[in-house]
């Protein structure tokens, strides 16, 4: 069921009920019985309201904003001019990875001379005609990323993760990011979330199957070096100065590693 956020019902209550109340000078007893009727109806019509929704789109996608905070893969396509800027000729072979993959890879196959694939690690319920789209073509595949990806080693120039990490645990994340590594050449772009934002609400759940694990900048950097995954300096170098000279600052972490060769 969904909620709009404009209740035009209220006008019930409001110019159908209280001008009775108003207007009420008759001694007899029916015209306040009648108000109260009015506002109790205009009540009960106002909350069918907002939880059926007449007809109207369902506002499901704002109300998972709200509850669920920023979204990293919305923090890709916001930094995509960036990501070119820092890799170049690398943006060539994109893989993403991570919820709402099929907007992603829209955005990279609107880009020139770039071709892209997807990995959605959670079912797509809700999909709409495009992302049903590029999955009939395989350009979309739905994979559990905590398993071995279904590609060969160096399909990808480049390789770009969001969200997904945070819904993992370290032992999955020793499997998961060697193995985005594997498939790519010039490395990995991690798009994680910062401590203290809002994720995975419980009905959320059931989909994700645990609540997001924020993790601080220096865990991370920690996890890196305990796992001896290379963080490319260069990348990080090039990727902070395009986004100074472009006034732009990410809503999520942004981490570079080397390929895993």
């Amino acid at each position: 069921m969904s909620r709009r956020p404009v209740n035009p019902a209220r006008r019930v209550a409001d110019g159908g009920g209280m001008p009775f109340v108003g207007s009420s000078q008759s001694k007899t007893r029916s015209s306040p019985l009648i108000s109260i009727g009015l506002v109790v109806t205009g009540a009960v019509l106002l909350v069918l309201y907002c939880y059926s929704g007449p007809g109207g789109q369902s506002d499901k996608h704002i109300v998972s904003r709200v509850e669920g905070g920023a979204s990293c893969a919305f923090e890709v396509q916001r930094a995509m001019p960036i990501l070119k800027k820092t890799y170049g000729n690398s943006m060539q072979k994109v893989l993403h990875v991570g919820p709402d993959t099929c907007s992603v890879v829209t955005q990279l196959l609107k880009e020139e001379d770039t071709e892209a694939w997807g990995v959605e690690p959670y079912e797509l319920d809700d999909a709409d005609s495009n992302c049903r789209s590029l999955v009939r073509k395989g350009i979309v595949r739905v994979a559990d990323i905590k398993f071995p990806l279904p590609y060969r080693p160096k399909s990808f120039s480049l390789v770009i993760v969001s969200d997904a990490v945070d819904y993992l645990s370290p032992k999955y994340l020793n499997k998961t990011i060697p193995e985005l590594a594997r498939v790519s050449t010039a490395g990995v772009v991690i798009f994680a979330g910062y401590p203290g934002q809002s994720r995975a609400k419980v009905a959320e759940l059931s989909k994700f199957g645990r609540p997001a694990k924020l993790r601080s900048s220096s865990w991370w950097i920690r996890y890196f070096v305990q796992n001896k995954l290379v963080e490319n300096e260069a990348a990080s170098k090039k990727f902070e100065q395009a986004s100074k000279k472009r006034s732009y600052k990410p809503a999520c972490q942004v981490f570079h590693l080397n390929s895993n060769h």
